[in-house]
């Protein structure tokens, strides 16, 4: 079973690899659903961890469809990760009414390309999975990362079933949200090739709690979240 490790910082990128990861997916900002990672974090990645690192695309957190100007910064990023050697991007774009982009996505598809192209989560807000499953194949892409439309994808497992029973054979259909050492069997056992989990946990790097908060998803500033090798060992271990 392949392993994608979410990844939200180097710290993270270098953890997942020493805990047998086979690919990282790299992002900023998990607590947001991930953005794309400066341009330092990037390059400190690729020139540290050997195994493939998709780059996840998407300019600002909240939802996927997104203005001109918008649109031009994640091509730019594209490019830029090809241009320093990651192997693939994790990114797509919806319509106001949350039905797939088919054109714009189908330029990033391109672009992209000899990069590998994963269409991510904003899988789980369309409103027929099936039918956009069938419109991501028409235009190249070979991987859906999802939860099944559920916050988290145990709870999505019977869609994600029926996908990959009818589309298996074309499409990766590859887990992703909630995915834990508890858990992660269930997905094997179920027939999926691949599945993504961050593996992370909450580290305290300052002494002192911070008189406020400037991010209303966290309540405690004092810790930062980090990819933990020994529970990605584990989880490895558990589907080998």
């Amino acid at each position: 079973m392949m392993i994608e490790v979410c990844a939200n910082s180097v710290a993270s990128a270098l953890n997942a690899e020493a805990g047998g990861a086979h690919r990282i997916e790299f992002c900023g900002e998990l607590s947001v659903g991930g953005i794309t990672p400066s341009y330092g974090m990037l390059t400190r990645v690729m020139q540290q961890v050997s195994i493939p690192v998709f780059v996840l695309i998407r300019p600002r957190s909240g939802n996927f469809t997104y203005s001109d100007e918008e649109f031009e910064v994640m091509k730019q990023d594209i490019l830029f990760c090809k241009q320093i050697g990651c192997a693939g991007v994790v990114s797509g774009v919806l319509k106001k009414d949350n039905t797939l982009d088919v054109e714009r996505t189908k330029q990033l598809i391109a672009l992209a390309k000899p990069m590998d192209f994963t269409f991510h989560r904003a899988f789980d807000w369309v409103p027929n999975p099936e039918e956009t499953l069938q419109q991501l194949l028409k235009i190249g892409c070979k991987r859906i990362l999802s939860s099944g439309q559920q916050p988290k994808a145990i709870d999505g497992l019977s869609l994600l079933e029926n996908l990959q029973k009818t589309y298996g054979d074309k499409m990766c259909i590859m887990p992703g949200s909630g995915v834990n050492i508890n858990n992660i069997e269930t997905f094997k056992k179920a027939g999926f090739s691949e599945i993504h989990f961050s593996g992370s946990t909450e580290v305290k790097t300052i002494t002192e709690t911070p008189k406020i908060s400037f991010n209303n998803n966290v309540s405690d500033e004092s810790f930062v979240t980090v990819s933990d090798k020994i529970t990605i060992q584990k989880m490895v271990d558990k589907v080998k």
